[in-house]
C-alpha cells in the first residue's frame, strides 16, 4: 500500500482519531478501578466496626480474584466487581447519543467498563457449579472521567447524567454503597416446583443433591434479559 493512498490516509486517520482515544479510557477506567479498591478496603473496615457491636457472626470480606476482579463478601452475598481490559462504544440506538455531551467531541463516546455480578457466598464455597451469578450493573467512564450505570432497579436511575456527572471518589463510594444495598434487599426467590420435581440416578450418584438444583437471585426468571436492566 502506498503511503500516499486513500486508503493509508483513512488508516492513519482513524488511529490517529481513535487510538489515543481508547488507550486514554482504559487508562482512565484503571485508575477509578483502583480508587475503588481502596474504598472496598475502607468500607470493610467500617462495616466490620460497626457490625461488631451487633452480630460477630456476620461476614464482610474484601479480596481480589486477580488484577481485574474485586471480590466484596457480605453476609450471604458476594459482589465481583470486574474491569474489562478494552474499550467500548455504543450502537446509534443507544440513548447516549440523546445527550447533547456526546455531540462534541469523537473521545466522549469510548468508554471503560466495570462490571458487578452478584453470586450467593455458598455458592463458591461449596463450588455449587449449577448455580447462577446475576450481573446487576456496568458502569461505563470515558476519558475526561465522565460515566453513567447500565443497572437493576436504583441503579438503573441514581447514575444517568453522563454530561455532568464524573467519577469522583465520592461518587464511586455512592455507586458501590448502591451496588452492596442493591445485594442485601434482593431475596433468594425458591425455584418452581415444575422445574425441580424430578432428579436422574446419574446426578443423584454424581452429585450431592443440594447441588442438583440452581440456586440464585431471581431464579425462575429470565436472568440473560431481565427488563430492569435500563
Amino acid at each position: 500500500m502506498e503511503e500516499g493512498s486513500s486508503s493509508y490516509k483513512l488508516i492513519v486517520k482513524s488511529l490517529t482519531d481513535k487510538a489515543p482515544a481508547k488507550i486514554e479510557v482504559v487508562k482512565r477506567a484503571e485508575e477509578d478501578f483502583g480508587v475503588m479498591k481502596n474504598l472496598l478496603r475502607k468500607i470493610e473496615t467500617e462495616l466490620l466496626e460497626t457490625m461488631s457491636t451487633v452480630d460477630k457472626r456476620i461476614v464482610i470480606k474484601y479480596s481480589e480474584r486477580g488484577p481485574f476482579d474485586l471480590e466484596f463478601k457480605i453476609c450471604d452475598d458476594i459482589l465481583i466487581f470486574s474491569l474489562h481490559s478494552d474499550a467500548f462504544t455504543f450502537p446509534e440506538n443507544h440513548q447516549i447519543w440523546k445527550s447533547s455531551y456526546t455531540q462534541h467531541g469523537e473521545k466522549k463516546v469510548y468508554f471503560g467498563m466495570i462490571s458487578v455480578y452478584n453470586f450467593l457466598t455458598d455458592s463458591l464455597k461449596y463450588n455449587r457449579s449449577n448455580d447462577i451469578g446475576v450481573l446487576i450493573a456496568r458502569a461505563f467512564v470515558n476519558h475526561e472521567n465522565h460515566f453513567f450505570v447500565e443497572g437493576k432497579k436504583q441503579l438503573g436511575f441514581l447514575f444517568n447524567d453522563l454530561e455532568h456527572d464524573t467519577f469522583t471518589e465520592q461518587r464511586i463510594r455512592d455507586f458501590l454503597e448502591s451496588t452492596i444495598l442493591h445485594s442485601l434487599n434482593s431475596d433468594i426467590f425458591t425455584p418452581p416446583f415444575e422445574q425441580v420435581k424430578m432428579i436422574s440416578v446419574q446426578d443423584l450418584m454424581e452429585k450431592n443433591l443440594s447441588s442438583l438444583v440452581s440456586t440464585g437471585k431471581r431464579l425462575g426468571f429470565k436472568l440473560q434479559s431481565d427488563t430492569d436492566i435500563q
